[in-house]
């Protein structure tokens, strides 16, 4: 059986000792302002992003991973001699899932294209899994099989500090934002079945909104998957900081990942955004 490449798309939001130590490639996705374009991660920051937005009152549009680019990414390591399980952002989210289905079509079954239906590191708890089944030798047929088990049992929900991004790239109406604004609301974006929904709104300072995380997930604590839990934010330094000594009293610190959100999450939810994700048991 040949060996096991992962590849996963910039949205992961793992860490690069992380993704260094478990020898995963990441394919970065486009940033745009205007005329000027950059990969997610290599050639922009997150505090580049939140300044050009500042600078030129515009905020960034995010471009998928061409046919071409994961064509050229695939055909690399299956020349090396690979198998290829690329992981990437939900497909409701974005057409990396169906490009890379084209790009795959000549490699007959050496490559598996897997939609996680999440994003962030909703899709990086997969990746903990996919890298555990790889370590085990199972190939890239017997991971897909595996892992799709598991994609309906992430739980991915974050706190919005400012709705200002999610009403300029489209995912909030005008009468939500002037509602939202006028109330002081912080929501809790949830994701399931690949899609973003408003799960809860609570009122007030940031403070309640991270306290409303932290009630999500003691209800999950009976039925929580033991190998790790992340908190995942966009330069919400204070909030983190909270969250993990608050969840320090109910978990042993050893399950939980700190993970800084990229460029395409920052550019859609905004800074101060933090969330905390993990897995539940069957």
């Amino acid at each position: 059986m040949r060996p096991v490449k992962i590849i996963v798309d910039s949205t992961c939001d793992l860490t690069e000792e992380f993704l260094r130590k478990n020898d995963i490639e990441v394919a970065p996705l486009g940033i745009i302002f205007g005329e000027e374009s950059y990969h997610d991660g290599v050639d922009i920051t997150v505090p580049d992003l939140y300044k050009k937005v500042d600078e030129k009152h515009l905020l960034p549009k995010t471009s998928a991973l061409s046919i071409e680019e994961l064509h050229e990414i695939f055909q690399k390591w299956n020349e090396k001699g690979y198998d290829i399980f690329f992981i990437c952002i939900s497909s409701d989210f974005s057409s990396c899932y169906q490009n890379a289905k084209i790009a795959s079509e000549e490699f007959e079954n050496h490559v598996v294209c897997f939609d996680s239906r999440n994003l962030s590191s909703g899709i990086g708890l997969l990746i903990l899994k996919a890298c555990k089944f790889r370590d085990q030798q199972k190939s890239i047929q017997e991971i897909e099989t595996m892992l799709k088990d598991f994609v309906p049992r992430v739980r991915s929900q974050f706190a919005v500090e400012t709705l200002d991004y999610l009403y300029k790239g489209g995912r909030c109406s005008s009468l939500a934002f002037i509602f939202g604004k006028g109330f002081h609301i912080r929501p809790i974006i949830r994701v399931k079945d690949g899609k973003m929904f408003v799960y809860k709104k609570p009122r007030g300072k940031m403070i309640n909104a991270l306290n409303t995380l932290l009630d999500i997930f003691k209800e999950d604590l009976k039925n929580l998957d033991p190998d790790c839990v992340m908190i995942t934010h966009s330069l919400a330094d204070e909030s983190e900081v909270y969250l993990r000594n608050e969840l320090k009293k109910i978990i042993p610190e050893s399950m939980i990942m700190t993970t800084r959100a990229g460029c395409v999450v920052s550019s859609h939810c905004g800074k101060g955004t933090i969330g905390i994700l993990y897995i539940v048991n069957q």
